[in-house]
């Protein structure tokens, strides 16, 4: 307002408001172009690799000239080694509902659930200093998972009444 009260103003030095203008102008094409440089994000347009063929036998093979050259591989010929049976692992464990545990809410749970933490049992024997690492890293630093792998262990034993018992001791994951 204060500018367009400038420009409208008569007096001695208003013939250098072309100049104004010009300036104006000139900011509001560095705001564009620095705005469509930040979309660019720095990206190079890709270089086509450069082919060469290699006649190999009856088949034409094509190298990129300018990869890297690998070592010959040597071949040797000794009996093959009989391979171990494979041991197919069981089916993996179902997914407890860590929101069931005073002070895990949906968030807590999925970002948890994310990091491979699915189960009470798993809970029970992580480190409370790595899962606070997993918490802080998705942008939630204020919570204590201390109260959870508590109460994760007596829930990954069955033991639900000391779990309620507990959990009556909790507010929010924390002892009172």
């Amino acid at each position: 307002m204060l500018l367009i009260r400038f420009l409208e103003e008569a007096g001695p030095n208003t013939e250098l408001g072309w100049l104004l203008y010009l300036f104006l102008a000139f900011f509001l094409l560095m705001v564009i172009v620095g705005w469509w440089a930040s979309r660019q994000g720095g990206k190079q347009p890709d270089a086509t690799p450069e082919l060469q063929n290699q006649h190999v036998g009856e088949h034409t093979a094509y190298t990129d000239v300018n990869a890297p050259v690998a070592a010959p591989v040597e071949v040797t010929h000794e009996a093959p080694v009989r391979a171990e049976p494979v041991v197919q692992p069981g089916p993996p464990a179902a997914p407890d509902d860590l929101v069931s545990l005073e002070g895990i809410g949906p968030r807590v749970a999925e970002v948890l659930n994310d990091a491979g933490i699915t189960t009470f049992a798993s809970l029970a024997a992580a480190d409370p200093l790595a899962i606070q690492k997993i918490l802080s890293a998705a942008g939630l630093q204020m919570m204590d998972p201390t109260g959870w792998i508590e109460q994760a262990a007596l829930a990954a034993r069955g033991d639900w009444l000391e779990l309620e018992k507990l959990q009556n001791e909790l507010k929010g994951g924390r002892r009172r």
